[in-house]
């Protein structure tokens, strides 16, 4: 506990919660269930096929446990770790990780230093009635293509 009160400190010290996301936080809501997951995913497939893309797709529930994941045929192998590290990292922070790239490219290099934060966009927490109730990440093209078919994907369940 002491560790946690430590960063939450250490967070708000630095600004954290007042400069990475304009929005407050929205809440968590009941888990995402795996239909809802697979048509999370089944979004994300179609968007990286029509951008001839292969990535991998991965979808955590709120606690940032794996419910489902996919990858293209011939997706690069590191794709598979970062896919699920951006969906726990927008799950666990309830924020796209894009904001955690654009805190690091502003020079807030104390990102880094956040476990589990990933300053890599192509993580998006998935939201439902108002409710986080999980996370996507996608990985295997650029950051803002990972980016663009995770939009893709969380708008087919909202």
């Amino acid at each position: 506990m002491k560790v946690f009160n430590c960063l939450i400190l250490s967070l708000a010290m630095l600004g954290f919660f007042s400069h990475a996301s304009a929005a407050p936080a929205l809440s968590y809501g009941p888990n995402v269930q795996l239909q809802q997951a697979k048509q999370v995913a089944k979004a994300a497939v179609l968007e990286a096929e029509r951008l001839n893309l292969r990535v991998a797709v991965a979808i955590v529930d709120t606690a940032g446990h794996l419910v489902y994941f996919e990858k293209a045929d011939d997706t690069q192998t590191a794709s598979v770790e970062v896919a699920i590290a951006k969906a726990r990292s927008a799950s666990n922070f309830r924020r796209p990780t894009k904001v955690f790239e654009d805190a690091l490219a502003g020079g807030r290099t104390s990102i880094l230093g956040l476990p589990g934060a990933v300053p890599v966009e192509g993580g998006l927490p998935i939201v439902l009635n108002n409710r986080i109730i999980g996370a996507i990440g996608i990985s295997g093209a650029s950051s803002a293509e990972d980016g663009v078919i995770a939009a893709a994907a969380v708008s087919a369940i909202q």
